[in-house]
């Protein structure tokens, strides 16, 4: 089902650097936030990597308790530093999705800003096998991801399928036939 469908950027950059670092097959993973841009396909990817998977959000009750079960906890809340060490089990992974711009008071006393994640990275890091840093983890790989989604659809729309697949010679032939032959 996914194969043919462009996945979202975030969620498809959160797997690749899931895949990339842990043999993720079997684990328990929770999903916090159930947004339709990253919680729920991040979700149906993970189901498709043979992951059992609990969505919360924030109507769910003792969402503490089911985050401290997981082997694999992606954070995509919307809420700066909600999730912190105590919610996780010893060597969770840990995906940190979010990016919130929080308000600081700086050493001189003049008042700004930081950019900090929806998973107090301090705490967590504590207890976490991997943690994705923010900024600087996921967002990277969104941009990769983007410019993968935009590679691929460039070489359907000019008839070649798949940049990451073979390409048949019928396909090469319709190419050579629209945009080279003319």
């Amino acid at each position: 089902m996914l194969k043919k469908a462009f996945i979202p950027c975030t969620p498809l950059g959160s797997l690749l650097l899931l895949k990339d670092n842990v043999m993720i097959f079997w684990k328990n993973a929770v999903v916090v936030g159930r947004s339709n841009i990253v919680g729920k396909p991040m979700s149906q990817l993970l189901i498709e990597e043979s992951c059992t998977v609990t969505v919360v959000h924030s109507k769910t009750k003792k969402v503490e308790a089911i985050c401290s079960q997981a082997d694999v906890v992606v954070v995509a809340a919307g809420r700066p530093e909600m999730v912190n060490g105590d919610w996780l089990k010893e060597g969770a992974v840990v995906i940190d999705v979010g990016i919130n711009r929080v308000p600081v008071t700086k050493e001189d006393g003049s008042e700004g800003s930081k950019i900090v994640g929806d998973v107090d990275f301090e705490s967590a890091s504590n207890k976490a096998s991997k943690i994705t840093p923010v900024p600087g983890g996921v967002g990277p790989m969104t941009i990769a991801c983007l410019l993968r989604n935009t590679v691929t659809s460039a070489y359907r729309h000019a008839g070649l399928g798949d940049p990451r697949g073979t390409v048949d010679s019928e396909s090469q032939d319709q190419y050579k036939d629209k945009y080279i032959n003319h």
